[in-house]
C-alpha cells in the first residue's frame, strides 16, 4: 500500500531524514519507534504531505504521491492525527468529529460508530473540545481523523503525556476498529512496548535512519536490539 524510497528531509539545510526505505502492506499495523529526535514526527508529516522532502519518493497503492497536497492524500485515503492532538477547542466535540468528515461521504452512522468506539464522545458531545481531559482530546483526535474514512491511518505519538490506562484504552478500541475495518496503520511512539504489543511489525530509527526492522515479537525479544536502539522505555 505505502511504499518510501530514498527519503531524505529535514529543515532549512538540516538533514533530519537520511534515504529512508520502508513498505507497509494493505491490512499491516506497523509501529515506527525510536527516542526522541530520530526524525519519527518529520517522517509522519512527508508521509502526511505536510513538509517536503528534500528527496527520495512516496507510493500509495501504485500511485507517485511525492508532490501531491495535503488534502489531496486525505481525500485519497490518508489521514494523520498529528502529535499535540490539535483538536479545535473553542468547538464543540461533534462539530470536531464533522470537521473530520469534510472530504468523506461520512454521516451520522459515521458519528454513532466513533461515539460507540469512545462513548466519552458521546457524554461530551456538546460540549467544548477544549475543556476535555488529555486523554479525552486524544480520543477525539482519533475519532476525527476515523470520520474520513481513512484506508492508511498515520497516528503521530497517540500516548504522548497520557496516563498508562488511557493509552490502553486507545489501543485497545483501534485494535478493535482495525479487526473490523481493516485499516492500515502506521503508529510513531517513544512508547516502545505499547507500540510493538499493538503492531504486527516494528521498525526502529535512530538518528533519522532506520537501523532495526521485523515482528514485533522478535523486536520485543531481541535483546541487543532493545539494548542498543530502544533502551528501557523510550
Amino acid at each position: 500500500m505505502l511504499g518510501v524510497t530514498g527519503l531524505t528531509a529535514g529543515y532549512g539545510r538540516i538533514e533530519v531524514l537520511h534515504n529512508v526505505d520502508l513498505a507497509v502492506d494493505a491490512g499491516e499495523i506497523v509501529a515506527i519507534v525510536g527516542a526522541n529526535g530520530a526524525g519519527k514526527t518529520t517522517l509522519m508529516n512527508v508521509l502526511a504531505g505536510i513538509h517536503p522532502p528534500f528527496a527520495g519518493s512516496i507510493t500509495y497503492e501504485g500511485n507517485d504521491i511525492t508532490a501531491m497536497p495535503a488534502h489531496v492524500r486525505v481525500a485519497s485515503g490518508i489521514v494523520l492525527v498529528p502529535q499535540g492532538r490539535r483538536i479545535f477547542g473553542p468547538l464543540t466535540v461533534e462539530d470536531n468529529l464533522r470537521l473530520g468528515a469534510y472530504r468523506s461521504a461520512a454521516d451520522r452512522s459515521d458519528l454513532t460508530a466513533m461515539e460507540e468506539m469512545f462513548p466519552i464522545l458521546a457524554e461530551r458531545r456538546g460540549q467544548g473540545a477544549g475543556g476535555l481531559s488529555g486523554g479525552q482530546q486524544q480520543m477525539l483526535a482519533i475519532a476525527r481523523a476515523l470520520m474520513a474514512r481513512p484506508r492508511l491511518l498515520l497516528l503521530d505519538e497517540p500516548s504522548m503525556g497520557l496516563a498508562p490506562l488511557i493509552v490502553e484504552q486507545i489501543f485497545d478500541a483501534l485494535r478493535t476498529r482495525h479487526k473490523r475495518e481493516g485499516t492500515t496503520i502506521v503508529v510513531v511512539e517513544q512508547n516502545v512496548s505499547a507500540a510493538l504489543a499493538f503492531a504486527d511489525r516494528g521498525i526502529v530509527m535512530e538518528t533519522g535512519r532506520i537501523v532495526a526492522a521485523g515482528p514485533s515479537a522478535d523486536l520485543l525479544n531481541d535483546t541487543a536490539v532493545q539494548d542498543a536502539f530502544l533502551g528501557a522505555e523510550n
